[in-house]
């Protein structure tokens, strides 16, 4: 019965606000600030395969688990979902078999994404190029949960424009930069305790990264002006001229619109300072 409700629930939100979704802004979302091929494209030591553009990838193993950011092209299972069975995976971590989807997808931030940033999401995604390149689920040696929490009816984002409340969207929701910078505990990130301290190790075809403190303590971002966390963020170079390592998404970043750039800087300067987690 809750998926039912769930499912109606989305099909009446792509019905009723269909004048403010589109493929554009589906576009923009997916390859600018969502960065969903950050996770979902094929990565290699230069970078992204974008010859097979969100065709998949193994984005991390480690003793708890193998995940992998499955196809999500026309060409793969999603395909035969319908647009609301897709909206409720990618917004509640439900697949149309009832089956959780774990982490490192963030589910628990992307609860927040809005009605009609979802379905643009989902529009946008029917029309890429179809990828054949095959991709397991990911398996775990973790207990998943049931659910991540009840069904969401809608979610109404806060108004786009240069703030903290459009930039705590923008970083969390969207473009879940608190996910990857928060400091993880045996259940996850610790966002009551630790968020933006920083300390996820990730592996791949670049070695092993470690998410930076991103609060406004001297460990964090204190120490940079906006326009250096802009390059930063933009274009992986900090201001001494060194480069940034993966998985952040930078190429994505640096098509995001310099106001939605701005939002989450304003952000970042409201987190509360923590020391780098140990």
């Amino acid at each position: 019965m809750k998926r039912i409700l769930a499912t109606a629930a989305l099909a009446a939100a792509a019905t009723t606000t269909s004048a403010e979704v589109s493929v554009e802004r589906g576009e923009y979302l997916v390859r600018g600030p969502a960065a969903c091929g950050n996770c979902h494209t094929p990565q290699g030591p230069d970078g992204p395969d974008m010859t097979n553009e969100l065709g998949g990838f193994m984005v991390e193993k480690n003793p708890n688990f193998e995940a992998w950011a499955v196809n999500i092209t026309p060409g793969s299972r999603v395909a035969d979902w319908s647009d609301a069975e897709l909206a409720r995976a990618i917004r509640e971590g439900i697949r149309p078999d009832g089956t959780v989807i774990g982490p490192p997808m963030p589910i628990g931030l992307y609860r927040g994404i809005g009605d009609d940033d979802l379905m643009s999401i989902v529009a946008f995604l029917r029309t890429v190029p179809a990828s054949d390149n095959a991709t397991p689920f990911s398996t775990y040696n973790i207990p998943l949960p049931p659910a991540y929490g009840p069904p969401v009816e809608s979610v109404t984002p806060p108004p786009r424009g240069v703030t903290v409340e459009y930039g705590a969207y923008l970083a969390g929701p969207v473009a879940h930069c608190t996910e990857c910078h928060t400091t993880f505990g045996p259940m996850g990130p610790m966002f009551d305790s630790h968020l933006g301290a920083g300390g996820f190790e990730f592996h791949g075809p670049w070695g092993v990264s470690v998410a930076p403190n991103i609060t406004t303590h001297a460990d964090g971002l204190a120490q940079y002006s906006d326009a250096d966390l802009t390059q930063m963020i933009t274009t992986g170079t900090r201001p001494d001229g060194s480069r940034m390592l993966p998985p952040m998404g930078y190429a994505h970043y640096a098509s995001t619109t310099p106001d939605d750039i701005a939002a989450i800087v304003a952000y970042l300067r409201t987190i509360p300072p923590l020391p780098d987690a140990e």
